[in-house]
């Protein structure tokens, strides 16, 4: 039953990619909304905030949407209180069940356990972070309905670009799949042996040797495959507080500047590769190098805090699981196979989906060797993705004259702090909208956008992924914005550092 509810899952996306019958809609820009940048002809204002002001009087709408954009991301420093108390709901809700099975009771107390059951679930949403950015649409789109109209509302919806979404979902759902997660871990077994395969050893490679990876088979696949590499070889041991979220940070900072050796793997540079003219080799001699000695310091100073904790640590303190039976090699590479389509055809969604399509059909042909392919985690990922391309289409007007106006390193900086609180594929992606940016400066925005990836959760696409494989390991209270963002502030330093003084 759960494989036909991914395949019918699947089929309505690909369905409603094509819209057989249906009229096309009017698109964004017929609409003139977001209002172009080049129409508000505030080239000669002085100074940023002059400008701004203009842009504001222009289309009081830019003011509204960035307001509610500003409430999302308060909201997702919220998720973790917000889903504590989903969880305290859910222990009243089941005391009073318990109750039930003990004592007759009345028709108030079945009220009050349904209340309690509700609550719970209402709470529980609003603290999903994958979720966040979907719930803001609400207020955004009754903005728009209000102030543009019905045929804005939804032209706006229709331009927004899906090709990343889905493309993550797909990455996501196959790169989790039983061959690849044994192919990887095969692979990082024999890495981690040199270490004589202790939890330390596989923590290592995980951390690095993982975020390389992911240049070649993409960022979602690699966080997804060493998220749950960690889960097992680390977080089911029950390390400290300060291990899990020093670990979580790393793997996030990892993660985002790992997939800089190549122009196809990391969402910001893949935003701008063609634009750019940035090829195999331009991503290899300006980012690649650089990302993998950033990688090896930045986990060695976070090895050298926590070794004594990680020699104490033991595979037997939860039991070793039964030795898995072996894969056949030609359904391995198979799924290697369906991988490298999906990132060959990663900008035309059609494609992407008809592959997974054909990828479940292989799954169930092959289940003896499969397990049961989850949507869930993928599905929830895609949908704050598409929120946040959503969101951040209204932020055109304020991203590009900040980013305009600096020089290198106030960029690299400004791109990093800009990227804590919006995606960076989309910082980016607007970067490369403003008009006389050298290669200089070029650079300098995507050394900041991808050092600054791991700052928060909606900092880089892939680490929704990760966090929720990861979250359930963090306790009832979820993981913590601020701490995340305190343990990534040093190997984000590092990175931007070696960035931008070997540039």
């Amino acid at each position: 039953m759960k494989n036909i509810c991914s395949i019918l899952v699947v089929t309505v996306l690909f369905l409603s990619l094509v819209q057989p019958g249906f009229p096309a809609p009017i698109s964004g820009a017929k609409l003139n909304f977001p209002k172009p940048l080049e129409e508000y002809h505030d080239e000669q204002i002085p100074g940023i905030f002059a400008k701004l002001v203009h842009r504001i009087q222009s289309d009081p709408f830019n003011l509204l949407g960035t307001l509610i954009f500003v409430a999302a991301i308060t909201h997702t420093f919220l998720a973790s209180k917000l889903m504590h108390i989903a969880h305290r709901l859910e222990h009243q809700f089941h005391d009073l069940e318990e109750a039930e099975k003990t004592s007759p009771t009345n028709e108030q107390v079945f009220r009050q356990r349904d209340r309690l059951q509700f609550r719970a679930q209402v709470f529980h949403f609003l603290g999903e972070v994958e979720a966040v950015f979907g719930i803001w649409l609400i207020p955004l789109f009754v903005a728009i309905l209000l102030m543009k109209g019905w045929p804005t509302l939804v032209g706006y919806a229709a331009s927004a670009n899906a090709a990343e979404p889905v493309f993550v979902v797909v990455v996501m759902a196959i790169a989790s799949s039983r061959p690849v997660l044994y192919f990887t871990e095969s692979c990082l077994a024999r890495v981690a042996t040199v270490g004589g395969s202790t939890v330390a050893a596989w923590w290592l490679a995980i951390l690095t040797i993982g975020p390389l990876v992911g240049s070649f088979i993409t960022e979602p696949a690699a966080m997804t495959i060493c998220a749950l590499l960690l889960r097992q070889k680390l977080y089911d041991l029950r390390p400290s507080a300060e291990l899990r979220y020093a670990t979580l940070a790393l793997l996030f900072v990892n993660v985002s500047v790992g997939g800089t050796l190549t122009h196809f793997a990391a969402p910001p540079v893949v935003m701008v590769a063609t634009r750019w003219n940035w090829d195999l080799g331009f991503m290899c001699s300006r980012f690649g190098w650089k990302a993998v000695g950033g990688i090896l310091i930045a986990t060695g100073i976070y090895y050298y805090r926590f070794r004594k904790e990680l020699k104490q640590l033991h595979p037997r303190e939860i039991g070793l699981a039964p030795k898995e039976r072996r894969i056949p090699t030609r359904i391995i590479v198979t799924h290697l196979l369906f991988i490298a389509w999906t990132v060959l055809v990663s900008h035309y969604p059609i494609l992407v989906v008809l592959g997974f399509l054909f990828f479940l059909a292989f799954v169930e042909a092959t289940r003896r060797h499969q397990v049961v392919t989850s949507l869930r985690g993928p599905l929830l990922v895609g949908f704050f993705l598409l929120a946040l391309v959503i969101h951040g289409s209204c932020q055109q007007w304020w991203i590009e004259p900040v980013l305009g106006s600096l020089s290198e390193w106030p960029l690299m900086l400004g791109a990093t702090l800009l990227t804590a609180l919006n995606d960076n594929a989309a910082i980016t992606y607007l970067a490369s909208l403003v008009p006389g940016f050298s290669d200089s400066l070029k650079y300098a925005v995507v050394a900041g956008a991808v050092a600054g990836g791991g700052l928060t959760v909606i900092a880089n696409a892939p680490n929704p992924a990760g966090q929720s494989i990861l979250i359930s390991r963090f306790g009832d209270e979820g993981v913590s914005p601020l701490k995340l963002f305190l343990w990534a502030l040093i190997p984000s330093a590092i990175m931007g550092a070696i960035f931008m003084s070997l540039r």
